[in-house]
C-alpha cells in the first residue's frame, strides 16, 4: 500500500514563508516524478510544481519565482518551500505521484491546509 504524508501546513502571514514535506512510501523512490498539488474552496485541483527524479522541475507559473520544489532521495521524501506567500496561496495542499501500474492513475497524500491570512 503506498502511502504519501504531507506535513508542514498551517497559518502564516501574508510574505511569510512555509516548508512542507512529504514522506512517500514509494520504492524505488527514486525514479518517480513527485508532484505538488492544491485546491482552494470552490476551486479545481491544480499542479503547482514537479519534479523528476533526476532533479528536472516545473511550476506553475503563479508561483514561479517564490516557491522551490526539492527532494531527497535518501529519505524518499519531498519538499516545497513557499516563500512570499499571498492570500491566493491559501489552498489544501497535496503530495502525488503517478502510479506506474496504471495509465492516469495517481497517488494521493491527505493534504496538509495552508492558511495564509493577516
Amino acid at each position: 500500500q503506498v502511502q504519501l504524508v504531507e506535513s508542514g501546513g498551517g497559518l502564516v502571514q501574508p510574505g511569510g514563508s512555509l516548508r512542507l514535506s512529504c514522506a512517500a512510501s514509494i520504492r524505488p523512490f527514486s525514479i518517480y516524478t513527485m508532484a505538488w498539488y492544491r485546491q482552494a474552496p470552490g476551486e479545481q485541483r491544480e499542479l503547482v510544481a514537479e519534479i523528476t527524479g533526476g532533479g528536472n522541475t516545473n511550476y506553475v507559473d503563479s508561483v514561479r519565482g517564490r516557491f522551490t520544489i526539492s527532494r531527497d532521495n535518501a529519505k524518499n521524501t519531498v519538499y516545497l518551500q513557499m516563500n512570499s506567500l499571498k492570500a491566493e496561496d491559501t489552498a489544501v495542499y497535496y503530495c502525488s505521484t503517478r502510479d506506474l501500474r496504471f495509465v492516469g492513475s495517481r497517488y494521493w497524500g491527505q493534504g496538509t491546509q495552508v492558511t495564509v491570512s493577516s
